[in-house]
Protein backbone atom coordinates (compact mmCIF):
# COMPACT_ATOMS: atom_id res chain seq x y z
CA UNK A 1 0.00 0.00 0.00
CA UNK A 2 2.58 2.49 0.72
CA UNK A 3 4.15 1.81 -2.94
CA UNK A 4 1.00 2.75 -4.10
CA UNK A 5 0.63 6.17 -1.87
CA UNK A 6 4.20 7.09 -3.09
CA UNK A 7 3.53 6.41 -6.33
CA UNK A 8 0.30 8.92 -6.54
CA UNK A 9 1.67 11.20 -4.22
CA UNK A 10 4.61 11.45 -6.86
CA UNK A 11 2.46 12.08 -9.82
CA UNK A 12 0.30 14.94 -7.50
CA UNK A 13 3.71 16.53 -6.46
CA UNK A 14 5.00 16.10 -10.51
CA UNK A 15 1.16 18.03 -11.16
CA UNK A 16 1.52 20.17 -8.74
CA UNK A 17 5.09 21.78 -9.53
CA UNK A 18 3.54 22.04 -13.36
CA UNK A 19 0.91 24.43 -12.57
CA UNK A 20 3.55 26.38 -10.57
CA UNK A 21 5.93 26.53 -13.35
CA UNK A 22 2.94 27.75 -15.50
CA UNK A 23 2.22 30.12 -13.15
CA UNK A 24 5.32 31.79 -11.94
CA UNK A 25 6.43 30.96 -15.93
CA UNK A 26 9.04 29.52 -18.06
CA UNK A 27 12.81 31.19 -17.89
CA UNK A 28 15.80 29.59 -19.12
CA UNK A 29 18.75 29.21 -16.58
CA UNK A 30 20.56 31.58 -17.92
CA UNK A 31 17.79 33.97 -16.90
CA UNK A 32 17.17 33.05 -13.70
CA UNK A 33 18.05 35.63 -10.81
CA UNK A 34 19.42 34.41 -7.11
CA UNK A 35 16.08 35.25 -6.14
CA UNK A 36 14.29 32.74 -8.62
CA UNK A 37 16.95 30.12 -8.76
CA UNK A 38 16.38 29.45 -4.49
CA UNK A 39 12.64 29.64 -4.95
CA UNK A 40 12.70 27.01 -7.56
CA UNK A 41 14.96 24.57 -5.23
CA UNK A 42 12.44 25.41 -2.12
CA UNK A 43 9.32 24.50 -4.34
CA UNK A 44 11.14 21.59 -5.66
CA UNK A 45 12.32 20.34 -2.31
CA UNK A 46 8.48 20.76 -0.78
CA UNK A 47 7.53 18.27 -3.86
CA UNK A 48 9.60 15.79 -3.13
CA UNK A 49 8.69 16.29 0.67
CA UNK A 50 5.03 15.94 -0.31
CA UNK A 51 6.13 12.68 -2.86
CA UNK A 52 7.67 10.37 0.55
CA UNK A 53 6.08 11.71 3.59
CA UNK A 54 4.05 8.75 4.23
CA UNK A 55 2.43 9.29 7.49
CA UNK A 56 2.17 13.39 6.63
CA UNK A 57 -1.27 15.23 5.21
CA UNK A 58 -0.98 15.15 1.78
CA UNK A 59 -2.73 19.02 1.85
CA UNK A 60 0.14 21.01 4.01
CA UNK A 61 3.12 20.50 1.58
CA UNK A 62 0.61 21.37 -1.82
CA UNK A 63 -0.70 24.20 0.54
CA UNK A 64 3.10 25.53 0.95
CA UNK A 65 3.62 25.15 -3.30
CA UNK A 66 0.64 26.68 -3.79
CA UNK A 67 1.44 29.42 -1.21
CA UNK A 68 5.36 30.02 -2.63
CA UNK A 69 3.68 29.97 -6.28
CA UNK A 70 1.35 33.13 -5.52
CA UNK A 71 3.57 35.15 -3.80
CA UNK A 72 6.26 34.26 -6.28
CA UNK A 73 3.60 35.28 -8.61
CA UNK A 74 3.02 38.44 -7.13
CA UNK A 75 6.19 39.36 -6.87
CA UNK A 76 7.05 39.32 -10.59
CA UNK A 77 3.70 40.91 -11.52
CA UNK A 78 5.14 43.76 -8.72
CA UNK A 79 8.57 43.78 -10.31
CA UNK A 80 7.29 44.70 -13.43
CA UNK A 81 5.35 47.31 -12.92
CA UNK A 82 7.83 49.39 -10.57
CA UNK A 83 11.47 49.79 -11.02
CA UNK A 84 12.37 49.80 -7.21
CA UNK A 85 10.82 46.65 -6.50
CA UNK A 86 12.82 44.63 -9.23
CA UNK A 87 15.65 46.11 -7.65
CA UNK A 88 15.10 44.60 -4.31
CA UNK A 89 13.93 41.25 -5.47
CA UNK A 90 16.19 40.85 -9.27
CA UNK A 91 19.13 42.83 -8.25
CA UNK A 92 20.90 45.20 -10.58
CA UNK A 93 23.66 45.27 -13.12
CA UNK A 94 27.47 45.37 -11.14
CA UNK A 95 29.90 47.41 -13.33
CA UNK A 96 33.24 45.56 -12.72
CA UNK A 97 35.71 46.93 -15.27
CA UNK A 98 34.74 50.70 -17.21
CA UNK A 99 37.43 52.60 -19.42
CA UNK A 100 39.76 49.54 -18.44
CA UNK A 101 40.02 50.26 -15.54
CA UNK A 102 38.91 47.16 -12.71
CA UNK A 103 36.77 48.51 -9.48
CA UNK A 104 37.81 45.95 -6.73
CA UNK A 105 35.13 47.47 -4.64
CA UNK A 106 32.91 46.09 -6.61
CA UNK A 107 34.38 42.81 -7.06
CA UNK A 108 34.02 42.37 -3.50
CA UNK A 109 30.41 43.44 -3.94
CA UNK A 110 29.51 41.07 -6.14
CA UNK A 111 31.43 38.12 -4.08
CA UNK A 112 33.78 37.92 -7.42
CA UNK A 113 37.05 36.74 -6.94
CA UNK A 114 39.53 38.01 -9.57
CA UNK A 115 40.96 34.02 -10.42
CA UNK A 116 36.79 33.67 -11.11
CA UNK A 117 36.77 37.10 -13.27
CA UNK A 118 39.61 35.95 -15.08
CA UNK A 119 38.27 32.59 -15.68
CA UNK A 120 34.98 34.42 -17.07
CA UNK A 121 37.20 36.68 -19.10
CA UNK A 122 39.11 33.94 -20.89
CA UNK A 123 35.44 32.07 -21.32
CA UNK A 124 34.33 34.94 -23.43
CA UNK A 125 37.34 35.00 -25.69
CA UNK A 126 39.49 37.44 -24.10
CA UNK A 127 42.58 36.26 -22.81
CA UNK A 128 44.24 39.64 -22.27
CA UNK A 129 42.28 41.84 -20.07
CA UNK A 130 43.73 44.88 -21.73
CA UNK A 131 41.22 43.84 -24.94
CA UNK A 132 38.44 44.63 -22.43
CA UNK A 133 36.97 48.38 -22.28
CA UNK A 134 33.82 47.62 -19.80
CA UNK A 135 32.74 44.43 -17.85
CA UNK A 136 29.24 44.23 -16.20
CA UNK A 137 28.12 41.70 -13.83
CA UNK A 138 24.47 41.15 -15.00
CA UNK A 139 21.56 40.09 -12.66
CA UNK A 140 21.43 36.37 -13.50
CA UNK A 141 24.89 36.48 -12.60
CA UNK A 142 26.88 36.21 -15.57
CA UNK A 143 29.43 38.87 -17.00
CA UNK A 144 28.99 40.65 -19.65
CA UNK A 145 32.23 42.12 -21.64
CA UNK A 146 32.60 45.43 -24.20
CA UNK A 147 36.03 45.24 -26.12
CA UNK A 148 38.14 48.10 -26.40
CA UNK A 149 37.47 49.51 -30.18
CA UNK A 150 40.71 48.98 -31.74
CA UNK A 151 40.56 45.40 -30.93
CA UNK A 152 37.09 44.17 -31.86
CA UNK A 153 37.52 41.76 -34.79
CA UNK A 154 36.68 43.70 -38.19
CA UNK A 155 33.61 42.23 -39.65
CA UNK A 156 32.41 42.10 -43.71
CA UNK A 157 29.72 44.53 -42.74
CA UNK A 158 32.40 46.79 -41.62
CA UNK A 159 33.69 46.75 -45.28
CA UNK A 160 29.90 46.82 -46.87
CA UNK A 161 30.16 42.91 -47.57
CA UNK A 162 27.47 40.40 -47.54
CA UNK A 163 29.09 36.75 -47.55
CA UNK A 164 26.90 33.83 -48.16
CA UNK A 165 25.35 32.71 -44.74
CA UNK A 166 27.46 29.60 -43.51
CA UNK A 167 25.91 26.67 -42.64
CA UNK A 168 26.63 23.99 -39.28
CA UNK A 169 29.55 21.57 -39.96
CA UNK A 170 28.68 18.14 -40.23
CA UNK A 171 30.72 15.74 -37.51
CA UNK A 172 31.41 13.06 -39.55
CA UNK A 173 33.63 11.17 -37.66
CA UNK A 174 33.20 10.89 -33.58
CA UNK A 175 35.42 9.13 -30.98
CA UNK A 176 36.43 6.97 -33.91
CA UNK A 177 33.00 5.85 -35.20
CA UNK A 178 31.73 7.63 -38.62
CA UNK A 179 28.66 9.04 -38.06
CA UNK A 180 26.79 7.83 -41.05
CA UNK A 181 23.91 10.30 -41.36
CA UNK A 182 25.88 13.08 -41.15
CA UNK A 183 28.00 11.99 -43.80
CA UNK A 184 25.33 11.94 -46.18
CA UNK A 185 23.98 15.55 -45.37
CA UNK A 186 27.63 16.81 -46.25
CA UNK A 187 26.77 15.53 -49.53
CA UNK A 188 29.77 13.05 -49.40
CA UNK A 189 30.62 9.45 -48.75
CA UNK A 190 32.67 7.19 -46.95
CA UNK A 191 35.33 6.81 -50.17
CA UNK A 192 35.58 10.81 -50.27
CA UNK A 193 35.97 10.37 -46.42
CA UNK A 194 38.84 7.67 -46.60
CA UNK A 195 40.32 9.85 -49.13
CA UNK A 196 40.72 13.04 -47.21
CA UNK A 197 41.76 11.61 -43.91
CA UNK A 198 44.59 9.92 -46.58
CA UNK A 199 45.48 13.29 -47.45
CA UNK A 200 46.49 14.02 -43.42
CA UNK A 201 48.44 10.91 -43.73
CA UNK A 202 45.87 8.93 -41.33
CA UNK A 203 44.99 5.57 -42.27
CA UNK A 204 42.69 4.16 -39.24
CA UNK A 205 39.59 5.49 -38.69
CA UNK A 206 39.63 4.62 -34.81
CA UNK A 207 42.97 7.45 -34.58
CA UNK A 208 40.60 10.15 -34.99
CA UNK A 209 39.11 12.02 -32.47
CA UNK A 210 36.61 14.42 -34.40
CA UNK A 211 36.33 15.14 -37.47
CA UNK A 212 33.99 18.02 -39.10
CA UNK A 213 33.09 18.52 -42.64
CA UNK A 214 32.12 22.48 -43.36
CA UNK A 215 30.00 23.87 -46.02
CA UNK A 216 33.17 24.57 -48.02
CA UNK A 217 33.49 20.63 -47.66
CA UNK A 218 36.94 21.10 -45.84
CA UNK A 219 37.77 18.32 -43.96
CA UNK A 220 39.00 19.18 -40.22
CA UNK A 221 40.50 16.45 -38.34
CA UNK A 222 40.86 15.80 -34.59
CA UNK A 223 44.01 13.37 -33.94
CA UNK A 224 43.96 11.38 -30.71
CA UNK A 225 46.17 12.56 -28.45
CA UNK A 226 47.15 11.29 -25.21
CA UNK A 227 50.06 13.63 -23.88
CA UNK A 228 48.80 16.76 -22.07
CA UNK A 229 49.64 20.14 -23.03
CA UNK A 230 53.21 21.33 -22.81
CA UNK A 231 52.75 24.55 -21.89
CA UNK A 232 49.58 24.85 -19.06
CA UNK A 233 49.09 27.82 -16.89
CA UNK A 234 47.05 26.34 -14.69
CA UNK A 235 49.18 23.72 -13.27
Amino acid sequence: MDFVKVFFMSIGSIIALFISTKVIGNKQMSELSMFDYINGITIGSIAAEMATALENDFYYPLMAIAIYTIVIWLISIISEKSLKSRRIFAGRSIILMENGKLFEKNLRTSKIDINDFLAQCRINGYFNTDDIDTAILEQNGKISFLPKSDTKPLTPRDINLSPEQEKLSQVVILDGHIMTENLKRSGNNKKWLESELKKQKIGNIKDVYLAECDNNNNLSVFKRLEEAPKNDPFQ
